[in-house]
């Protein structure tokens, strides 16, 4: 992407084209407008036209969505640009407020709030000040220039966003490649593990995302559990998953290579290193299911 300029519209600003915006000066250091397009301008590729010009064309960077039909599906200005940076499937994977603010954009809050199933007041209990400041910081002026404070906090934030995205899609490929799914029987009952035993994953921690892959590979629901290389030892944690109730490591706080147990019992720290000795300190913390 290479880009002279942006031009958004005018007035009042939303989430949609000021983060559409942030992800396009997280590639092109370029001064952000704030008015109507030209014909000229919507013709030329070096100029992206953001949430106004009432034109989608990706290869003319035109990035609108107020001339779409009126049934499609929710799709906001920052959704084409996610799109076109090949960013928007992971986003939506990863980002569940993506698709509110689609909704929100496009059905407004009274239909996004019946969507999600609150009401108008129990949206307004999730209001920040940080979003409502940022927005009218943004609409305050016809153009952000780099260099000032405002324009850099939106590269930051799209730079990190991107970041974020692409480096968790790395991370889910690293799960898919090395993770194993472990059964383990205990007390006339099986339950199972996610196991992620491979130090060195793309972004540091080889326990981020498991949630999303599991989610993916429709495990969710089954794993109880998640074994994973710890990152202040050569040993490994021991974790419930989503906070399962079959599981209590206080059990195996006594174990000679348990050097922690957290005393609610949702996580534990070992010395151990080979699946055997993990699965059957698992085994050891299984309580079973509540009555």
């Amino acid at each position: 992407m290479d880009l002279d300029k942006i031009i958004t519209h005018g007035g009042g600003s939303h989430r949609d084209e000021f983060l559409a915006c942030c992800l396009l000066i997280s590639e092109c250091a370029v001064p952000i407008e704030r008015r109507d397009p030209t014909e000229a301008e919507l013709a030329d590729a070096r100029i992206a036209v953001v949430d106004i010009g009432h034109q989608h064309e990706p290869s003319l960077s035109n990035f609108d969505h107020h001339q779409f039909p009126r049934d499609m599906a929710p799709t906001c200005a920052l959704s084409l640009v996610l799109m076109h940076m090949g960013l928007y499937d992971h986003a939506k994977q990863f980002c569940d407020w993506l698709e509110s603010t689609e909704h929100f954009d496009c059905r407004g809050a009274k239909e996004t709030g019946e969507w999600i199933g609150v009401t108008p007041e129990q949206m307004r209990r999730l209001d920040s000040p940080i979003d409502p400041t940022i927005l009218r910081l943004f609409a305050g002026k016809a153009v952000h220039q780099p260099g000032e404070p405002l324009w850099e906090v939106m590269r930051a934030m799209g730079q990190e966003w991107a970041s974020y995205v692409r480096g968790l899609a790395q991370q889910i490929e690293f799960l898919a490649e090395h993770g194993e799914l472990w059964t383990i029987e205990q007390d006339g009952a099986a339950f199972e593990v996610f196991a992620i035993l491979k130090r060195n994953s793309p972004l540091g921690d080889s326990a981020t995302g498991v949630g999303f892959h599991l989610k993916a590979i429709g495990k969710e629901e089954s794993v109880v559990a998640i074994a994973y290389p710890d990152n202040r030892s050569n040993g490994h944690g021991l974790r419930k998953f989503n906070d399962s109730p079959t599981l209590e490591f206080t059990r195996v706080a006594d174990e000679d290579d348990v050097h922690f147990a957290h005393a609610r019992g949702f996580i534990a720290k070992t010395s151990a290193e080979t699946p055997e000795r993990l699965k059957e300190l698992l085994a050891k913390a299984w309580v079973g299911t509540p009555a």
